[in-house]
């Protein structure tokens, strides 16, 4: 059997990565995507006023810088739109009671919501990880409890742009979310 002269092998179209989306998009979609990971306008605004990046490695470390940086102020806006962490669907009403009972105790004691990042947690172990850090950070004084929320925002901040923007691509969510302390990314809301 002949076969016929071999094509020269086409190279694939270039389709931009996420990444190169965000760089190149207007500054207030680039703002609205990252209000998706932190609600921050000066964090947000920071990152986008110092794009391109080369690469996703140095928008995560500029992220971290500018979530060190957060004001008392800004980081009492990103805490205002959190929420609790998402609990899986078959727990018990009893836990979802616990759950509530903790929470106001430390909303009480600490004006906020309680945020802590789940990224590492076993989905089982979701409530029994949020009870405890509940538990035992009830016991903080108000500054040192300030300082352990700004490191969960800033955490939760870091896997929420990475999801973004090593997920399915630069289309921005339909709306920001108010507390991403579920293992996927935004949790619902209050």
């Amino acid at each position: 059997m002949t076969r016929g002269p071999t094509l020269p092998a086409h190279p694939l179209p270039y389709l931009p990565k996420p990444l190169d989306a965000f760089n190149a998009a207007p500054a207030d979609e680039a703002r609205a995507l990252l209000l998706h990971c932190l609600r921050s306008l000066h964090w947000s605004r920071r990152l986008a006023e110092h794009r391109p990046y080369p690469d996703l490695d140095s928008l995560l470390a500029a992220a971290d810088e500018a979530a060190y940086d957060l004001s008392p102020g800004d980081l009492s806006e990103a805490l205002a739109s959190e929420s609790l962490p998402e609990l899986p669907e078959d727990t018990y009403s009893a836990a979802h009671t616990a759950l509530s009972a903790a929470h106001a105790a430390y909303e009480a004691r600490f004006g906020h919501v309680f945020v802590i990042y789940l990224g590492d947690c076993p989905r089982e172990e979701t409530l029994d990880r949020i009870l405890e850090g509940i538990r035992s950070r009830l016991t903080n004084d108000p500054e040192e409890e300030r300082v352990l929320a700004a490191e969960e925002l800033r955490r939760l901040a870091r896997q929420r742009l990475e999801q973004l923007l090593r997920g399915a691509g630069p289309h921005l969510p339909a709306a920001p979310p108010r507390g991403a302390t579920s293992h996927n990314g935004a949790a619902p809301g209050r």
